[in-house]
């Protein structure tokens, strides 16, 4: 499955922070019932590998590791599953690994080079991260017209009420997003805001 197939299958992707293994799979479940086939599972906690083997379970899910951001951390998520690779940020030693490992690869971006960096490396979508604190939609129309290939999934700082804005720019396939996941949240609650965000015009 190629990462733009990926970023086509749901207007939103979550952004998961695991802190408890045992929640994972019927969070996971909550959020596929929803509409939300796409999770990225973040690198943030000790959890997190246990969590995509535990998501993995899930029918129709589709288990990413988010906040990869070294070579070790690669071959973990690997070890764990993890069908696609999202990096907050892009280096070429990374990426290199990344590419010639052919798994599907979305790495953050926030500037013109590092944008070039990717396309040295032969990527064509990126995740625009931090969005909002990157200077937002207007930022991103004035990146993308210069590197008119790329597609992007805008992340951080994203709601309910800005989604669709996002989603209205044609270079954007989708959204990362982790207000599907409120804390404290029960699953029939995720699965409604799940629901909500897989309805979302694209």
């Amino acid at each position: 499955m190629s990462i733009e197939t990926i970023m086509r299958t749901s207007a939103v992707i979550p952004v998961l922070v695991i802190e408890d293994a045992a929640t994972a799979r019927p969070l996971a479940e909550a959020l596929v019932k929803g509409g939300l086939k796409v999770l990225e599972v973040t690198m943030r906690t000790a959890a997190a590998l246990d969590a995509i083997r535990e998501m993995k379970k899930v029918e129709g899910a589709i288990v990413g590791a988010g906040t990869v951001v070294n070579t070790d951390q690669f071959a973990q998520v690997m070890d764990a599953g993890a069908e696609f690779i999202v990096s907050p940020g892009l280096t070429e030693r990374l990426g290199q690994v990344i590419v010639e490992s052919g798994v599907p690869f979305l790495p953050g971006v926030a500037n013109a080079g590092d944008i070039m960096r990717g396309y040295d490396l032969g990527l064509r979508h990126f995740k625009f991260f931090p969005a909002e604190t990157s200077g937002g939609l207007k930022a991103l129309k004035a990146l993308a017209a210069p590197f008119y290939e790329a597609k992007f999934c805008p992340t951080g700082g994203i709601t309910p009420a800005t989604a669709p804005d996002w989603l209205g720019f044609d270079p954007v396939l989708c959204v990362g997003g982790s207000w599907v996941t409120p804390k404290g949240a029960s699953y029939e609650e995720v699965e409604a805001l799940a629901r909500d965000a897989a309805g979302l015009a694209r």
